[in-house]
């Protein structure tokens, strides 16, 4: 069982930064960052391959939003740069195994989420 833990949301400014963490316990293969605003679907924007460190980034954010791994603190991060108003969500991590089929990118590939932290950017 993976627990997931974020810390990090809060209020600011377009153009501003912010940085999300995601403590975690357990094994994990592949983490994500995943936000959800009011009345949109859940949409995964930033994932990384604990193993190999390989990223992938949603053209959104591509560009302006980093997601790293400290392996030591088994703790995951999103810097958000740039940010835009239209970036204002409830931010999620998190984590699944491997997965063998076609939309593993996906929230529905995903068992494991943290709470959610809300991230709001005002123009």
């Amino acid at each position: 069982q993976v627990q997931l833990v974020e810390s990090g949301g809060g209020s600011v400014q377009a153009g501003g930064s912010l940085r999300l963490s995601c403590a975690a316990s357990g094994w994990t293969y592949y983490m994500a960052w995943f936000r959800q605003a009011p009345g949109k679907e859940r949409e995964g924007v930033a994932f990384l391959l604990t193993g190999s460190g390989n990223t992938y980034y949603v053209d959104s954010v591509k560009g302006r939003f980093t997601i790293s791994r400290d392996n030591a603190k088994n703790t995951l991060y999103l810097q958000m740069n740039t940010l835009k108003p239209e970036d204002t969500a409830m931010y999620y991590c998190a984590a699944r195994p491997p997965c063998y089929s076609s939309n593993c990118r996906s929230a529905s590939a995903f068992p494991y989420w943290g709470q959610g932290t809300q991230v709001t950017v005002s123009s």
